[in-house]
């Protein structure tokens, strides 16, 4: 219990940071019910990465993020990950992979179809997306920096599956810089309770100003999924390419940075994930792991405590900073080779994805049995960066 608010949370370990965080969440005077941790928190801006956070009538942008609509997808194949050969993998399939699919800063050349851009939205109506289509056509397809990744993967029978982490992309960041410095300049006109400090700017439901965060937030979930879409057909062009028959399971979506309209303990309200993952009974969800480590698609079990969601990853326990300044390039090269992997650990830089700047993800799953049950527990073969 925090500011008379209940806070249920799904780990024994939170950083002080983060629990600053949670209390700051629950001095809204919106916040609905209770509030939701998932076991992979860590402290974010505004609002900790891992929160769930229903309101009544208002959406905060930053407990969305700048993000929007980042999310995971997996594929799985019909070919074993044995009848590969070594140099099918490394020189043509993740050759080519990093060939057509532009990572970290960079984007396409030139613009992709429109076809594969969201669509049924009527863009001259979004202010900020309007402003930035232009650009977006040249993003879409595009993986991102960061912790967003391309794996290949093998589960417990050796069968090869497709992993891609990736969100909106600089569409996202501006569609959320832009409404969260409106609602920062309007909470203080309306004189709000709600202090400045905590970057946790709202937009009341029935605003003009809600109803066009809304509708980009929206365009840019369906983008984030069409980006994450287009860099999975590609990729399953060029395995088709080079792993002859090889068929593919449709592909399994999840979204992790968005706000939704939800019923919960009888009640319409505005729930917010940001680094948390739907869990409703039966829902087939993604938690991936860290670089080197397990990830698994997981069934949602519908638990109301959580509002319905789960942990979207493990979850860092070293800032980027600290991950570079602390860690071994040697320790965490040798501990990847070790494993076979295919990884992207080159520099030092490349220390703020290793494993060790992240939570232990067995124990993070372990922290949710009551949120999902796991399904497939996959292991990497191949792992590309942002």
């Amino acid at each position: 219990m925090i500011n008379q608010v209940p806070v249920k949370i799904w780990t024994d370990s939170v950083e002080e940071s983060a629990m600053e965080q949670i209390a700051n969440l629950c001095s809204l005077p919106f916040l609905f019910h209770h509030l939701a941790i998932m076991p992979d928190v860590h402290a974010g801006m505004g609002m900790p990465i891992g929160g769930v956070l229903a309101c009544r009538d208002a959406v905060v942008p930053n407990a969305v993020g700048v993000d929007i609509g980042c999310g995971m997808c997996a594929v799985k194949t019909s070919w074993q990950v044995d009848d590969i050969p070594v140099d099918v993998l490394r020189k043509q399939v993740m050759s080519s992979i990093r060939e057509r699919i532009p990572v970290g800063m960079t984007h396409h050349d030139e613009d992709q179809d429109e076809a594969y851009m969201p669509q049924g939205f009527d863009v001259s109506e979004l202010k900020v997306v309007s402003s930035q289509y232009r650009s977006a056509l040249r993003q879409v397809g595009t993986l991102g920096g960061g912790n967003h990744f391309i794996e290949l993967q093998r589960d417990e029978q050796d069968t090869l599956w497709v992993m891609i982490h990736s969100g909106s992309r600089n569409l996202g960041k501006r569609v959320c810089d832009y409404y969260d410095n409106l609602a920062a300049k309007l909470n203080v006109l309306w004189h709000s309770s709600v202090d400045p400090k905590l970057q946790l700017p709202f937009l009341p439901r029935g605003t003009k100003e809600f109803g066009a965060y809304w509708n980009e937030m929206k365009y840019c979930i369906e983008f984030a999924l069409c980006n994450r879409r287009l860099m999975m057909e590609r990729i399953e062009d060029i395995l088709a390419d080079a792993l002859p028959g090889i068929t593919f399971e449709p592909m399994i979506n999840i979204a992790h940075n968005y706000a939704a309209l939800e019923l919960h303990f009888g009640e319409n309200v505005i729930v917010h994930r940001k680094g948390a993952t739907l869990a409703r009974e039966g829902t087939t969800g993604i938690i991936p792991g860290s670089q080197g480590t397990a990830s698994y698609i997981v069934e949602g079990l519908g638990n109301p405590d959580s509002f319905c969601s789960c942990s979207h990853g493990a979850g860092r326990v070293m800032s980027r900073k600290q991950a570079v300044s602390t860690l071994s390039l040697a320790d965490e090269v040798r501990r990847l080779d070790e494993q076979g992997i295919i990884h992207a650990i080159r520099s030092e830089r490349d220390l703020e994805e290793a494993a060790s700047a992240y939570k232990d993800i067995e124990q993070v799953i372990a922290h949710e049995h009551d949120l999902v049950r796991v399904g497939t527990r996959l292991r990497p073969v191949a792992v590309i960066k942002g």
